[in-house]
């Protein structure tokens, strides 16, 4: 366990439920493929684990070669997996390729594998300390388990004692139109106080529709805080109660978007945590200045997380002479393997933080 896990012991509980998968990245041999956990949800409970945040995931682990790969992960992350079930069905699969500017598209293979499979049982047993809940991606529209995840988020929405976060993390491929899209996104929208979603999911949902008429929307349903993540421009913040925010984006040079946005997620939940907003009143009663501080840290840990191959994004080093809500600089980041973001040097291409 890391220093700056232990330093956050006492920060907020978060739970993130949903698909844990792996991804078959394409290396530079054609035909050659790495294996990488991944999924969403996963990632993002990585991410808030590398930020010094107390993380739980909620994801059906199956007994066969990759699920041991994606338990053995998360522990050496220092994950809880208390609340994850041990599944009969295999691993869902994900072959990742690339196109000339390290953007990410994907092939799923996902017929009769664990990550969809949720019982009633298995999803009403949230840890108990859980403040903030994070879940979306495949597994909150992909039946059953989008059903059972919902009535659990809609639960917890009700009891007003936690705050919920979505991110739909859009896949045409797998959601085959915008109108099907829609009706399963803002389904869940309606549960969530925090929704975060790229420029591409946006578009994509609702064609030749301005990014701010589709967040006025979701706000309509009853979210209190929309991100929109808008590639290498930053991304925007719309609240119920304040001035949106947009915040510029980073200039690096990508080696692939995978887990760009997740990290993005992480960076911003866990930009928010550390300023003591982790309940809906404190979400909704946030200043745009608020605001702005935890996009810009979002942006910074998803821009360090284009320059390595896959979902790796950086972890926090301990900075005990800051207070908890000082910005993130690169100079508090580091990354598994020793790597200094701050010792990378110019970075001249600009990184799509938004992309998945």
């Amino acid at each position: 366990m890391t220093e700056a896990i232990q330093q956050a012991g006492q920060l907020p509980a978060v739970t993130v439920i949903g698909e844990a998968l792996i991804d078959l990245v394409q290396l530079d041999a054609p035909g050659d493929y790495r294996a990488r956990p991944g999924g969403s949800p996963f990632n993002v409970a990585v991410g808030l684990a590398r930020l010094g945040h107390r993380s739980a995931l909620m994801a059906r682990l199956a007994d066969n070669a990759f699920g041991r790969i994606l338990c053995a992960h998360a522990t050496a992350e220092d994950i809880d997996l208390t609340y994850a079930p041990a599944a009969a069905e295999p691993t869902t699969l994900a072959v990742v390729s690339m196109d000339a500017e390290g953007r990410a598209s994907y092939d799923f293979y996902l017929e009769g594998t664990a990550d969809w499979q949720w019982t009633e049982t298995e999803t009403a047993h949230v840890p108990p300390d859980t403040a903030v809940l994070h879940f979306g991606s495949v597994a909150s529209w992909t039946s059953p388990a989008s059903e059972h995840i919902h009535a659990t988020v809609q639960r917890l929405r009700a009891s007003g004692t936690t705050l919920i976060s979505y991110d739909p993390n859009v896949r045409p491929v797998l959601l085959g139109d915008p109108a099907r899209g829609r009706q399963a996104v803002e389904r869940s929208v309606g549960v969530a106080h925090i929704v975060k979603a790229s420029r591409e999911d946006v578009e994509w949902l609702y064609p030749a529709t301005p990014i701010e008429q589709v967040a006025a929307r979701w706000l309509e349903l009853g979210a209190l805080l929309v991100v929109i993540t808008d590639g290498p421009d930053g991304a925007h913040a719309f609240p119920t109660h304040a001035q949106s925010v947009t915040r510029p984006g980073r200039k690096v040079t990508v080696v692939d978007t995978v887990g760009a946005g997740d990290a993005f997620t992480s960076g911003l939940l866990g930009g928010l945590l550390r300023r003591g907003l982790h309940t809906p009143e404190s979400v909704a009663a946030a200043t745009a200045t608020v605001l702005a501080a935890a996009v810009d840290d979002a942006v910074l840990v998803s821009a360090l997380t284009c320059e390595r191959m896959g979902a790796d994004p950086p972890t926090a080093r301990p900075r005990p002479h800051l207070p908890a809500d000082a910005p993130l600089e690169e100079t508090d980041l580091a990354f598994p393997d020793g790597t200094d973001p701050a010792g990378s040097g110019s970075r001249p291409l600009e990184a799509a933080q938004g992309a998945r």
